[in-house]
């Protein structure tokens, strides 16, 4: 990864380990030469800069599709709450702004393309094929089987569907991506190609 980009990354606001963001942008990489990469879930841009970076090299773009108001886990009150991400005009989370600033600031914004809204009603509208697609919106069961399930349809043959927080041990954390990775496995449709961390990359049939 350009040093340049790895320093952006590593910078930005979010979740991501090093480990597995390397693993994004290497997956990201090898598939973006065949279409575009989908995120599904931005928060502040950390994993876009990883996938933006392997969207250049690859020749493609990465659209980014993200309501901006937070998934629940960091939502006032909960573990992951950073209040500084709080538009008090409206009383409700922002992402939006620091996640442009994410984008500006690592000179990715001709790669990254920026979708807001809430990513059922977006998928409904979506039709192009994906050569990547990357989950990690909501961690709860219903907008991470929401994602799943109106998503991964467009991920086109010898393309990849990509999951974060993937958590075998409940002990480690929630549990809704681990059941709908593993339901994607038990289509049949998809075998796994790639274990990072709790990153797991799973290619289409």
């Amino acid at each position: 990864m350009p040093p340049d980009l790895l320093r952006a990354a590593v910078k930005a606001k979010g979740f991501m380990p090093a480990d597995e963001g390397l693993a994004l942008f290497e997956t990201a990489c090898e598939y973006g030469s065949r279409g575009p990469l989908c995120e599904i879930g931005s928060y502040c841009g950390k994993s876009a800069v990883y996938l933006g970076a392997a969207a250049r090299l690859a020749g493609t773009v990465v659209v980014t599709v993200d309501h901006h108001r937070g998934s629940e886990e960091i939502q006032p009150g909960w573990e992951h709450h950073d209040p500084s991400l709080m538009d008090h005009c409206v009383g409700k989370m922002d992402s939006l702004p620091t996640f442009r600033q994410t984008i500006a600031h690592a000179g990715l914004e001709d790669e990254v393309v920026a979708v807001v809204g809430r990513s059922e009603t977006v998928a409904r509208l979506w039709n192009t094929p994906l050569a990547m697609l990357f989950i990690d919106g909501g961690h709860s069961e219903d907008p991470v089987r929401a994602d799943y399930e109106g998503w991964s349809p467009h991920v086109m043959p010898g393309g990849a569907l990509v999951f974060h927080d993937i958590y075998p041990d409940p002990a480690d954390g929630g549990q809704a991506p681990y059941r709908v990775y593993l339901e994607a496995l038990a289509t049949g449709a998809y075998k796994e190609v790639r274990h990072t961390g709790s990153l797991r990359v799973l290619e289409r049939l």
